[in-house]
């Protein structure tokens, strides 16, 4: 029995590292599926999420919600120091409990009282490990212990650095896409006069930043579920503005060079793809279908409105249709898994962006409707 709990012990100690240096030190992604990170994520979101969409109020289910990402990473954190305390305990345990302490009666609750105060450095002197291999068990543990503080102060900050570093790009869309964003929108912002030059390079700061999440969000898959900071923006939602944009310039509208929307089309596809597969989500094409032949034709004469005209009209519906099978599946089942929205191609209701508004002003826009949606 005893000899059992040691192996056990052993194991656990050997899995948690395993688990710890591939989330945090290793820098790609992990194909092995049966990880504890990767369980303890999906048990406890399918929790989390489940409460939170009983939520009727928007604003609140988003709030509650935000708590998830920081709290989760707190508490994967904690099961891993609990587990590896477990284990050394048990380690403890299987070697005979060679412990001397004050009630001069060692139990296993010894052992697991033991590895707590080693392995979080406490170093109290009340129960003290005699001389041979237990005390060989306690130095490793102590340094244990003291890699682990280590590599959590390091890796927290990281992750709040990526998750600023998304977030910078997303905020600019509320000025530059509305809040929501939408791809026309976006066109109208950009090219008041059919100069694609703004519009080129902001799609060229896409590109770079679909790299950033895609590295960023492979190496610490946590970053997915942090929530971005103001309403009405959510990552999956301006990945798929982008994807949106980039379709339209490859199908081919007027000034606007096709290489630089595919160059920002590849990446951002690329991106979704591959998160899609770090959740182990299952491509699902949106239901119902987000841009119909009725809303193209909307979409269409809008656009003509800007003077912005699709260089082959006849073929242009077919070919966007062909693009948008080609990431449309990804961004949906992320969105639907993240529980955000996806946005729409066209705005649907003429709101105010949030940078216009604050908690006064907010009243006021409900009341006088003081605001109109910026256009060029």
């Amino acid at each position: 029995m005893r000899i059992l709990a040691a192996i056990v012990g052993i194991l656990f100690v050997l899995l948690i590292l395993q688990d710890c240096v591939e989330t945090i030190v290793l820098p790609r992604r992990v194909a092995r599926r049966f990880r504890f990170a990767s369980l303890f994520y999906r048990i406890t979101w399918r929790a989390g999420s489940f409460f939170v969409r009983h939520i009727r109020s928007n604003n609140r289910r988003e709030y509650v919600i935000s708590f998830y990402g920081p709290l989760s990473l707190l508490l994967l954190l904690i099961c891993w120091a609990c587990g590896l305390i477990l284990a050394v305990a048990l380690i403890h345990f299987g070697i005979g409990s060679r412990l001397q302490a004050p009630e001069k009666v060692v139990t296993f609750w010894t052992d697991l009282y033991l590895s707590g105060t080693t392995f979080f450095t406490l170093g109290l002197g009340d129960v003290t490990p005699l001389p041979g291999i237990a005390r060989l068990i306690v130095i490793l543990e102590g340094g244990l212990g003291f890699g682990f503080l280590a590599l959590v102060i390091g890796y927290v900050p990281v992750i709040y650095q990526a998750f600023s570093h998304r977030e910078a790009l997303i905020t600019t869309l509320d000025a530059r896409a509305g809040s929501p964003p939408s791809a026309v929108e976006l066109l109208r912002r950009h090219m008041p006069k059919q100069d694609p030059v703004d519009l080129i390079a902001y799609l060229r700061n896409w590109e770079f930043w679909c790299t950033e999440v895609l590295e960023s969000h492979l190496s610490y898959p946590v970053l997915m579920y942090y929530r971005s900071q103001h309403e009405r923006e959510s990552w999956p939602a301006s990945l798929t503005t982008i994807l949106d944009v980039s379709a339209l310039v490859m199908v081919g509208i007027d000034s606007v060079p096709e290489q630089v929307g595919r160059f920002t089309f590849a990446i951002a596809r690329h991106a979704a793809v591959d998160l899609t597969q770090t959740l182990y989500l299952e491509p699902a094409a949106p239901v119902p279908d987000r841009l119909t032949s009725k809303a193209f034709l909307e979409l269409s004469n809008q656009l003509a409105e800007m003077g912005i005209y699709f260089n082959d009209p006849q073929t242009a519906e077919i070919r966007l249709k062909n693009l948008r099978h080609m990431y449309e599946p990804y961004v949906n089942v992320l969105a639907r898994h993240l529980l955000t929205s996806m946005p729409d191609w066209i705005a649907v209701n003429e709101t105010i962006d949030d940078w216009q508004t604050s908690p006064w002003d907010h009243f006021a826009f409900t009341t006088q409707r003081p605001y109109k949606k910026i256009s060029q």
